[in-house]
């Protein structure tokens, strides 16, 4: 990997029994996610996914471009930009920020981004890995 280097992208879809069967996995039932009519009553005006189901995208993106040394080393800050609706389709993408060796390993930092498809930014960050 080298500075400027793009990862493969990773784009999903996300139906509402996709987002309904998250807030079982997960414990997470509140009703902007699952109650059509509470949503319809909120800012949004309907449901929304999960912010951490849509960042998964990103890790699973950073798995396919690094493996096992993601599962090991990897972590991610990120922040929420934008809701994303089930039946939205999102890309996770990453671009390559710096690569650094550091003790007996690299380090490569890229900054990621979840986009929808009218290229609105739904997540943007960084994640670092490790690679031995």
């Amino acid at each position: 990997m080298n500075e400027g280097d793009t990862l493969p992208t990773v784009e999903k879809t996300f139906s509402q029994d996709d987002v309904n069967r998250y807030a079982d996995a997960a414990g997470d039932h509140n009703p902007i996610h699952v109650d059509p009519n509470f949503a319809a009553g909120s800012q949004f005006g309907r449901r929304i996914a999960h912010g951490m189901m849509i960042a998964a995208s990103i890790s699973e993106m950073m798995a396919q471009a690094f493996g096992q040394d993601w599962h090991k080393s990897g972590r991610m800050k990120i922040r929420f930009r934008a809701p994303v609706f089930p039946g939205e389709t999102v890309r996770a993408s990453g671009t390559v920020r710096s690569v650094r060796q550091i003790e007996d390993a690299t380090e490569v930092a890229v900054s990621v981004q979840v986009t929808k498809a009218n290229d609105e930014a739904a997540i943007t960050g960084d994640a670092r890995v490790r690679i031995e």
